[in-house]
């Protein structure tokens, strides 16, 4: 999946921050200008990549990983017709007490 959407919210918490891609991209352990084209949407980020972004970031992890999840469920199975009927089936069996 290149995440578009999540890498320009990445790069808009960045930004907001005024964090330099370098200290972005040593933290999850990647080189500048991969980090540039992860922020882009030209490259992949990793779920891996989620708690040390929202560490340096200092953002909610939670909402990281709720987004980088969301996204990579819509470019992985947009164009599926029974999308909705699987993730309820997920969260039944998977999630029931």
């Amino acid at each position: 999946m290149k995440s578009a959407e999540f890498g320009a919210y990445v790069k808009a918490i960045r930004e907001e921050k005024g964090l330099p891609q370098r200290k972005v991209a040593h933290a999850i352990d990647v080189d500048t200008s991969t980090l540039s084209k992860m922020e882009l949407g030209e490259r992949q980020i990793s779920i891996t990549m989620v708690k040390p972004l929202a560490e340096i970031l200092e953002h909610d992890f939670k909402d990281l990983q709720i987004r980088y999840i969301s996204e990579k469920i819509k470019a992985d199975f947009k164009e599926q017709p029974f999308l909705k009927e699987a993730l309820e089936m997920v969260i039944e069996t998977s999630f029931t007490k």
